[in-house]
């Protein structure tokens, strides 16, 4: 038997909670590896916190100085280079674009070659999987990923959502939530076959556990509209019917709805309420403004349209909630479309993935208060089309 498949075998086989030590016997009986670290990104993408028992023996690291974070951002391997004989090879944990943390391997110099860099590489990819399958039976690695309390409503939001991140040839998609341990209303889903990718930006009104109750039934009641198989526009009819029954009209949900054809970059939109997308094309940042109609759950058997729109390969799509467009400044100036469209293109070298983040650094220092009065939503979508994908 070869080491990978050694290593791949041993983590199929390792019980939920025992994927570390799994990964690290592994490694350091066929790879020589004198230390295995695994690092899980934290909810608020600002540190990366250590997988162990409590109680922890190592600190959190800033994703954003350190070459644990170099390898994280990057989604690449980063060696770093140690005193002696040593070096410390940092390895992306990732499933299907969505990044969970760092894996960290101190090896001797003379057996980090490359072609034992490729096959570490590939064992972070396993263990991603791995991670992904555990966290229906163990909350070791979603303790692991805070690095403070989440309040209730955070923790049932947290748990609705399908990812942070995703990417296929045709697109790659990232998304952020703040406040990360108190968000509330904000929400966004997603879902792609092998010819469309759905999209939806929520923002439920209200605040603390009434705002994510409302936006859990939206969720759920578009979803199971979406995997009945029906349009787009009865999505939204049955989920506008599904919040209508159960608030009367009390509370309701703006949602952005967004059927994207991938073999030709048409889509499909929806515009229900306060979510707003902006376009970068080329160096120009605009808004991108369709009909707007009501949230769902306003009134009684609302109808509604479809409108349709294109997107070029090398756009990049950002989304945002009102807490993002409408937060007041130090003049009481609203962030608005100027200052988003500076940070749009301030970022634009950045990944899809690492674009919501930075907005939303950028937004932190435009809020008069240091804690946020709204919850803050930004997906980035770079849109690579057709031309991307395998060909056939």
């Amino acid at each position: 038997m070869n080491r990978f498949v050694a290593a791949e075998r041993a983590l199929r086989t390792a019980a939920p909670h025992q994927l570390l030590d799994a990964v690290r016997a592994v490694l350091c009986d066929r790879y020589a590896a004198e230390s295995v670290e695994l690092f899980m990104a934290d909810y608020g993408l600002t540190v990366l916190q250590p997988v162990s028992v409590l109680p922890h023996t190592l600190e959190p690291i800033p994703v954003h100085s350190s070459p644990e974070g170099r390898a994280f951002g990057a989604q690449g391997p980063f060696v770093e280079e140690r005193t002696g004989r040593r070096v410390r090879a940092h390895l992306p944990v990732t499933v299907r674009g969505d990044r969970l943390g760092v894996l960290s391997v101190t090896l001797p110099s003379d057996a980090c070659d490359e072609a034992s860099l490729a096959e570490l590489a590939e064992v972070a990819e396993v263990l991603a999987h791995e991670v992904l399958v555990a966290e229906r039976d163990t909350d070791l690695y979603l303790q692991a990923r805070r690095k403070d309390r989440l309040t209730l409503a955070a923790e049932m939001q947290w748990q609705l959502l399908p990812g942070r991140s995703c990417s296929r040839r045709e697109y790659e998609l990232g998304a952020q939530l703040e406040p990360a341990y108190a968000i509330f209303g904000d929400n966004f889903d997603w879902s792609a076959s092998a010819d469309r990718l759905l999209l939806y930006i929520t923002n439920g009104m209200g605040e603390g556990i009434e705002a994510s109750l409302l936006t859990n039934l939206g969720i759920n009641a578009l979803r199971n509209a979406r995997r009945a198989g029906i349009s787009l526009q009865d999505q939204a009819a049955l989920a506008d019917q599904a919040i209508y029954a159960q608030y009367g009209g009390a509370s309701h949900l703006s949602v952005l709805m967004l059927d994207f054809e991938l073999s030709t970059g048409r889509l499909r939109v929806i515009d229900a309420g306060s979510p707003q997308m902006l376009r970068l094309r080329g160096r120009t940042v605009e808004r991108v403004d369709f009909e707007a109609q009501l949230p769902l759950g306003m009134f009684e058997e609302t109808d509604y349209l479809v409108q349709e729109f294109q997107v070029e390969p090398g756009d990049r799509l950002l989304f945002v909630s009102d807490g993002v467009y409408a937060v007041a400044g130090p003049g009481g100036e609203a962030y608005g479309e100027r200052a988003l469209a500076m940070a749009i293109t301030s970022t634009q070298l950045l990944p899809a993935t690492e674009v919501p983040r930075a907005v939303l650094r950028e937004l932190s220092g435009h809020r008069v208060r240091p804690k946020p009065e709204d919850d803050a939503l930004v997906v980035c979508l770079d849109w690579h089309g057709a031309q991307g994908a395998e060909p056939e």
